[in-house]
């Protein structure tokens, strides 16, 4: 994790300093790599608040959410899967706020009680290094079912669905697309070609683009980084369509300086934060905004609902437990 964001971890409230006025913690999954530009820029727009933000993966952030329930330790959640934020027991911990600009959202974009709302969102993408790729003799894949070709042993890395976003929305993309039977059959399948499975969403490109593997499935924004970056690498959307899962932000109900927290989730869907969202988002649900010049260079349509599947998140959250668990059973190592 990098400095800054050492920084902004180790500064928070860990049982033994008090908030003080000013103060909003934040708790977000948001990739390191953004994370640094948004707090900057909120906190130039956002002069009289002390902006403190730790970052997990999903599911770890979960596991932390609710164990402190009974006395959280952030007033915010930012940028954290929906699939998850829909969780009964955390949606229990959040107070209805209409954010500022959140009436322009489309509707699958907002809870109708007002208790999050999503102004980004990411999707699942391969990262396959072309110098692998073409040493090997290997096929460059199109589409999930290319990953089965046995060439493709071993050069295969995941996200682990149970600490990943990104893993999780992979597998429910799959799952809903082929249904539970074909779906799982397709997942154990894949599973004799995939390497390893990482925590992160972003890490199997950056093995990839690594040249340890050839293919990493990962998150559309990692392949568009790593392109920028100069790594030899293609970036690969599913041609039966991409998963895709939305990053929402929630006021907690227990946070004792909710003026400053609202104004802080007034700003993640103010035209500045916008702005920077195109920078490094797929999915920005605010409407006008338009992918970076960089991320359709890259390969990104300018439209991204055209390649993206119709996920139900009520039925993936509904379904989430028993899905990673099933998988953990069948499939986790």
């Amino acid at each position: 994790m990098r400095t800054f964001l050492k920084a902004c971890v180790f500064s928070l409230l860990m049982g033994t300093t008090a908030a003080h006025a000013g103060t909003v913690t934040a708790y977000t999954a948001l990739e390191e790599d953004e994370i640094a530009e948004y707090v900057a820029a909120a906190k130039t727009a956002l002069p009289g608040i002390d902006l403190k933000v730790l970052r997990l993966s999903t599911g770890d952030l979960g596991a932390r959410i609710l164990a402190e329930a009974s006395n959280p330790q952030h007033d915010v959640i930012w940028g954290w899967a929906v699939t998850n934020m829909m969780d009964p027991r955390v949606l229990a911990l959040l107070a209805p706020y209409k954010a500022k600009g959140a009436d322009k959202l489309a509707a699958p974009y907002r809870a109708a009680d007002d208790k999050w709302f999503a102004a980004t969102g990411y999707m699942a993408a391969f990262c396959v290094n072309n110098e692998r790729i073409k040493s090997k003799g290997l096929p460059t894949p199109k589409d999930w079912a290319d990953l089965l070709d046995p060439k493709l042993k071993g050069e295969v890395v995941m996200p682990n669905p149970v600490s990943s976003g990104t893993g999780y929305l992979q597998i429910v993309g799959i799952l809903q697309q082929m249904g539970d039977e074909k779906g799982w059959k397709f997942l154990k399948d894949l599973d004799a070609n995939v390497a390893q499975y990482i925590k992160s969403g972003s890490r199997p490109c950056k093995a990839a683009r690594a040249g340890e593997f050839a293919v990493g499935a990962s998150l559309a924004f990692a392949a568009i980084q790593s392109i920028q970056e100069g790594f030899p690498v293609t970036m690969v959307i599913p041609a039966s369509g991409a998963g895709f899962e939305l990053e929402a932000s929630a006021l907690m109900t227990s946070s004792k300086n909710k003026a400053d927290a609202e104004k802080f989730l007034d700003w993640t869907l103010s035209p500045e934060a916008a702005v920077i969202y195109g920078k490094y988002k797929e999915i920005v649900t605010i409407p006008g905004v338009k992918p970076a010049a960089a991320s359709e260079k890259a390969g990104l349509p300018a439209d991204v609902t055209k390649v993206l599947l119709p996920i139900d998140f009520a039925k993936s959250a509904v379904e989430r437990n028993a899905i990673l668990e099933r998988w953990q059973k069948e499939i986790g190592r």
